[in-house]
C-alpha cells in the first residue's frame, strides 16, 4: 500500500485520540477547573459540536482547494486548537478551544478518504481507505488509554500536549509522503445539497445521532462510573478503556462485512444489542468483572453501527455523497453532544452515575425505532418499483 496513507493513519490517531481521551481524564480536568462532572461534560459536547458545525462547511470548502493543501490546513487548525485546550484558563475558554479543536475533523477524513482512494490500484480502494480510519480505531486501544494514564499522572494539560504534537506530526508526514494531486474539478453545490431531499438520507442520520448517542451517554461517564461505582483505581480504569477500544475495533470490522452481507437485518440486531448491554451495565456496573466483560461489549455493538451506517447513507444519496458523507460526521458527534449532555442531566438530577446507561438503552431503542420505519419504507418502495416500471 502506499506510505502516504501512513501520514493519513497518524491524522486520524490525533484526531480519534483528542476525541474520546476526554472521557478518560474528565475528573482531572473537572477538578483542575472547580466543576463538577456533569459541568465539565460540556468539555466533550464542546468538541462533537465544532464536527457538527465544521463537517459541512469546511468539506464545502475543500472543493476549492487542492487536497493535499486541505489536509494540511486541517491538521495545523487542529494542532492550533489542541494546544489553546491545553493552555485552557478556565471552563469557559476550554470549552471554546474544545470546539475549535473539533471544526476539522469531518473535513480531514472526507479530503483523506478522497486521497487514499486516489492512490490506491483498482480493486483497492476500499481497503485503503480502511488504512486510513484504522488510526482512528488505534487511537481507542492505545492512545486514549496511555493518553488517560497520562492524565492522571502528570495532569490532563499534558495529554493534551501531546495531542498537538501529534498532530505537528502528522502535517509533517502529510507535507512529506502524500503527493501534489492538483485542484480537484469542481462539483455542483446544488446536486451535492439535492441529496438531502432524500427522507431516507435524513432517516439515516437520525439512526446515528440516537443509536450512537446511547454509546455516548455512557461513555462520556466512563471514568467515575467505574471508579466511584465499581470500585477500580483510576490506573485501572486506563486498561477498560483499551479493552472498550479493542471492543470498537473488533465492532467496527464485523459491521463493515455485515453490512456488505446483509445491511439492515445486521443494524436491527446491533441496536438491540445496544440496548440490552447498556440496560445489562446498570447491573454490573457494581461488580469488576461484569463491569469490564460490559464495556466491551458496549465498544462492539457501538462501532459496529458506524459503518452500517456510512454503507446506508452513501447507497441512498445517489451519485452525490460527499457533503452526505461529512453530515455523517456531524450526526456522530451531535450523537456524542446528545448523550454527554443527557447523561450529565440525570447525574446532576441525583439519579447517580449508572443512570446514564439507562438514558443510552432508551436512545438505542429510539434509533432501532427509527431504523424499522426506514426499513418499511424500503420494502414499500420495492412493492411500488414494479407498477412504477409498468
Amino acid at each position: 500500500m502506499p506510505v502516504a496513507l501512513l501520514a493519513l493513519a497518524i491524522g486520524a490517531f490525533g484526531i480519534g485520540t483528542t476525541e474520546f481521551v476526554m472521557m478518560g481524564v474528565l475528573p482531572e480536568a473537572a477538578a483542575d477547573f472547580g466543576v463538577s462532572i456533569p459541568s465539565a461534560g460540556y468539555l466533550i459536547s464542546g468538541y462533537a459540536l465544532g464536527v457538527v458545525v465544521g463537517a459541512p462547511l469546511l468539506t464545502a470548502a475543500a472543493v476549492r482547494l487542492p487536497r493535499k493543501t486541505m489536509l494540511l490546513a486541517m491538521m495545523g487548525l487542529f494542532t492550533l486548537g489542541n494546544t489553546l485546550f491545553a493552555l485552557s484558563p478556565n471552563q469557559e475558554f476550554g470549552v471554546a478551544f474544545r470546539f475549535l479543536a473539533g471544526l476539522p475533523h469531518g473535513a480531514f477524513f472526507g479530503a483523506g478518504a478522497v486521497v487514499a482512494s486516489s492512490l490506491a490500484k483498482p480493486g483497492e480502494r476500499a481497503k485503503a481507505v480502511s488504512m486510513m480510519f484504522m488510526g482512528l480505531t488505534l487511537a481507542n486501544v492505545v492512545g486514549v488509554p496511555l493518553g488517560t494514564l497520562l492524565g492522571q499522572k502528570v495532569g490532563w494539560r499534558a495529554t493534551f500536549g501531546v495531542v498537538a504534537v501529534i498532530g505537528l506530526l502528522a502535517m509533517a508526514a502529510i507535507a512529506k509522503l502524500v503527493p501534489h494531486q492538483g485542484k480537484p474539478v469542481e462539483p455542483s453545490l446544488r446536486g451535492e445539497l439535492g441529496a438531502f431531499r432524500r427522507p431516507q438520507v435524513w432517516l439515516a442520520l437520525a439512526i446515528v445521532t440516537f443509536g450512537l448517542g446511547g454509546v455516548f451517554a455512557c461513555l462520556s461517564y466512563i471514568a467515575p462510573m467505574l471508579t466511584d461505582v465499581t470500585g477500580y483505581s483510576p490506573s485501572n480504569v486506563t486498561l477498560l478503556l483499551s479493552l472498550a477500544g479493542v471492543g470498537m475495533t473488533i465492532g467496527n470490522i464485523l459491521g463493515g462485512r455485515l453490512a456488505d452481507k446483509a445491511l439492515m437485518p445486521s443494524l436491527y440486531v446491533s441496536l438491540i444489542g445496544l440496548a440490552a448491554v447498556l440496560a445489562i451495565f446498570t447491573f454490573t456496573a457494581n461488580g469488576k468483572v461484569g463491569a469490564a466483560v460490559t464495556i466491551f461489549f458496549v465498544g462492539l455493538a457501538g462501532f459496529m453501527i458506524g459503518p452500517m451506517m456510512q454503507a446506508r447513507i452513501m447507497e441512498k444519496a445517489g451519485g452525490t455523497p460527499s457533503l452526505v458523507s461529512a453530515a455523517v460526521q456531524s450526526a456522530f458527534n451531535i450523537a456524542n453532544s446528545i448523550g454527554a449532555y443527557l447523561g450529565g442531566l440525570v447525574i446532576a438530577g441525583g439519579f447517580g452515575l449508572v443512570a446514564p446507561n439507562w438514558v443510552g438503552a432508551s436512545l438505542a431503542v429510539l434509533g432501532l425505532s427509527l431504523a424499522v420505519v426506514s426499513g418499511g419504507m424500503d420494502r414499500r418502495e420495492a412493492r411500488l418499483a414494479p407498477a412504477m416500471a409498468s
